[in-house]
């Protein structure tokens, strides 16, 4: 891109990122999350091989201290602004070393962000490779359910029913439930959000998946231009595809299963009180195929409306809301 905007704070921290290849993304993302471990892991050795020099009190600090929160980190920052003025008086080899990588002994949060063609579709066996290797690196999934940047070719994430470039007569299989696939895997932070629905619990997810010390997957909705909607009323749109269960809003955090004291999943969204169809159709990709085929229209709305109903069933259950009887 010829510019790529980012913002800084006062102190002059902000983010930093680079771009990787469409197909490569979530590997591209375990490197850097690998290389920022690396480097924390030497800094620390480091500091442990100079306490002496560095001063027992500090030195501790450095390697022991919590850095859950931002206050946390904060006075990590300042630790490590102490170890750099120690540094700088003493010319050893090692000093020199620690100097390059204090900075790693601050937390450092890596989010790999990508769309859903990437994720669900042609970057797939690297997201699941990435979610399966325990790191500490959170991904953010733009779900369009289109391949919106190269045109509107139907995804894997495509819902059934909706017309795009390669079902021009209507998607006729269901969408990939990527966060259930994730959740498999037991130790993995999943999240489903749509800002315009509960903007509360989607900021809530993003705290609890960067502090998670391991993979964390959010799918966020995102309204797209090839939905054929009003754009200016993409927000309030979101609330409706909730409240018709087109889209179920939840998080799945492994730490509340450990022990098995409390199911780890967790549902933010009601149960649907909304037809789906009464809600699908007020977006284009859905309405033209009413227009061109009302027969197909309806039979493929008849499934979509059971597969909402069968996942919100599923998820009621994996969420403990109904309880088998046996």
């Amino acid at each position: 891109l010829p510019s790529t905007p980012w913002s800084q704070n006062a102190a002059g921290q902000g983010p930093a990122w680079a771009n990787s290849l469409f197909e490569d993304n979530a590997e591209f993302g375990l490197g850097m999350r690998l290389a920022l471990d690396a480097q924390r892991d030497l800094a620390l050795m480091l500091v442990g091989q100079m306490r002496a020099e560095i001063g027992e009190a500090l030195a501790a600090a450095l390697i022991e201290s919590p850095q859950d929160n931002d206050e946390q980190i904060r006075l990590q920052r300042e630790r490590v602004k102490q170890l750099k003025l120690a540094l700088s008086t003493r010319q050893s080899p090692e000093a020199g070393r620690l100097l390059a990588v204090a900075d790693s002994l601050v937390v450092r949060s890596v989010w790999i962000v990508g769309g859903d063609g990437w994720a669900y579709d042609i970057g797939y066996g690297g997201l699941d490779h990435v979610l399966a290797s325990g790191r500490n690196v959170n991904i953010l999934v733009l779900d369009t359910e289109v391949y919106s940047n190269t045109g509107g070719q139907a995804s894997k994430s495509t819902q059934r029913g909706a017309v795009a470039k390669f079902a021009a007569a209507g998607k006729a299989s269901g969408k990939k439930d990527l966060g259930m696939i994730a959740m498999a895997y037991g130790n993995v932070y999943v999240a489903q959000v749509a800002i315009g629905a509960n903007p509360v619990q989607t900021v809530r997810t993003f705290q609890e998946a960067a502090a998670w010390n391991g993979p964390s997957l959010i799918i966020a909705y995102s309204h797209c231009i090839a939905h054929g909607i009003d754009m200016t009323t993409g927000m309030s749109h979101q609330r409706d595809l909730v409240k018709s269960g087109y889209l179920t809003l939840y998080h799945y955090d492994p730490r509340l299963g450990m022990g098995g004291a409390d199911q780890p999943l967790k549902l933010d969204s009601r149960k649907p009180t909304l037809p789906l169809e009464q809600v699908a159709m007020k977006e284009g990709r859905y309405a033209m195929l009413a227009q061109s085929d009302p027969a197909r229209s309806k039979q493929l709305m008849k499934s979509a409306q059971q597969d909402a109903n069968a996942r919100w069933q599923l998820y009621e259950q994996m969420a403990g809301v109904h309880r088998a009887v046996t």
